[in-house]
């Protein structure tokens, strides 16, 4: 039996994990295979092309590790850096402090540059370090693309231009892990050198994929990278690449046909259509924050995520409470608000694989919520705000025209 099962379908709007397709689940209802059969390389060689798609990059080397987000950031950093080497990395908010953590721990000298939670990557400041650092000594610039605790979104191309201004050859080093394949990214384009994602994100897939993808600039890295890397090492992999095997351990048989499941949902709507689908949603939760009289907690316009809106309530009201109310009362998950912004905002996810009325349901049940704990809203407000704005934008469903 489920733990504590409500009736009906379960609402679920955290930005991440996500509802996962039926189509995917399917996929993934099916016995152990032989990943040393030739099934499991023919299917993984599909995979290695196809994700290259969801990071719009040509040139990239794809690695599908089984493990999170946290094993991603782990790769990146071992696979390409030394200990010791030097780091910029960005601090805007619960994830992308939890990234830095980590590098401090891997032993790499962290140039912390920190802003105000609600603000985006201070790229003034990372113009100044580049313009001084005439001996190159800066490594690698480490960016959280779109920080779910703040529901921030970077401008990555914005720090690709500083780079070339200054004719640096730091590596760009990405996590995308709530904005791959919700959001435009465009590995190629910005010069991205490693940028990588999780399974429960926007691809809507159970947790435990971890997707790498490497520039052969990062490639050429490893060649002179000293940390220790077993798990996570990219030679490793690339050894079984040529072998045509694929994997140098064994891979969730499961994920990979889920995998396989999700990138041809998305490919079928159109990896175009799925960004502007997040943008409408994205939009719509706005507009409805905005009707209710309460504030984003991203503070300019050309921060916002399209993926996830963390809601400030007033300070007479503790945001917990919020999520456990939804949670008990309308079989409703919340995000709740992280560390520095802890009981101060709830967070709304809108990603992966979610339709408009879905959406307007979750707003609906907000109102609600707002109205239990006392805040004094007319129910139905931001449940028409966004619904009148979604059904002058909802286009067609492309297999449907």
């Amino acid at each position: 039996m489920d733990y504590m099962n409500g009736p009906g379908r379960h609402h679920l709007f955290v930005p991440g994990p996500v509802n996962i397709p039926e189509q995917v689940i399917r996929a993934m209802n099916r016995n152990n295979e032989d990943y040393r059969s030739p099934a499991i390389p023919a299917l993984t060689k599909t995979l290695l092309e196809d994700v290259k798609k969801i990071f719009k990059t040509t040139s990239g080397t794809p690695f599908m590790f089984p493990t999170t987000g946290t094993g991603a950031w782990e790769s990146a950093l071992t696979n390409t850096l030394s200990p010791g080497d030097r780091i910029v990395s960005f601090l805007i908010g619960q994830f992308s402090l939890l990234w830095i953590d980590q590098q401090k721990r891997l032993n790499f000298d962290v140039d912390v540059v920190e802003s105000e939670w609600g603000q985006g990557a201070n790229l003034q400041v990372l113009a100044s370090k580049l313009s001084q650092d005439q001996n190159h000594t800066i490594k690698a610039i480490c960016i959280v693309h779109n920080e779910t605790a703040t529901g921030v979104t970077n401008d990555i191309s914005a720090v690709r231009t500083i780079l070339d201004h200054y004719n640096h050859p730091a590596l760009l080093l990405v996590d995308g892990v709530s904005s791959i394949c919700a959001l435009d990214f465009r590995m190629d384009e910005w010069g991205v050198d490693v940028a990588l994602t999780g399974s429960q994100k926007a691809l809507s897939l159970p947790t435990g994929l971890g997707i790498v993808c490497a520039s052969p600039k990062a490639l050429e890295a490893t060649k002179t990278s000293k940390s220790l890397k077993v798990f996570f090492d990219w030679n490793d992999y690339l050894k079984f690449y040529k072998l045509g095997t694929y994997w140098p351990y064994t891979p969730s048989i499961q994920l990979l046909y889920g995998l396989r499941a999700a990138l041809d949902l998305i490919f079928e709507e159109g990896l175009d259509n799925v960004i502007a689908r997040h943008a409408r949603l994205g939009k719509a939760t706005r507009l409805a924050v905005e009707a209710w009289g309460l504030k984003n907690c991203t503070q300019k316009e050309e921060w916002i995520s399209n993926t996830v809106t963390a809601v400030v309530v007033p300070p007479n009201i503790d945001s917990t409470e919020i999520v456990k109310r939804a949670w008990k009362r309308y079989n409703l998950s919340l995000g709740l608000g992280l560390n520095k912004v802890a009981g101060k905002v709830f967070r709304i996810g809108h990603l992966g694989n979610l339709n408009e009325l879905q959406l307007l349901g979750c707003l609906a049940g907000v109102e609600m919520i707002l109205k239990d704990v006392g805040y004094p809203i007319v129910l139905g407000n931001g449940v028409a705000a966004a619904s009148t704005y979604l059904q002058h934008h909802i286009p067609l469903i492309p297999s449907r025209i």
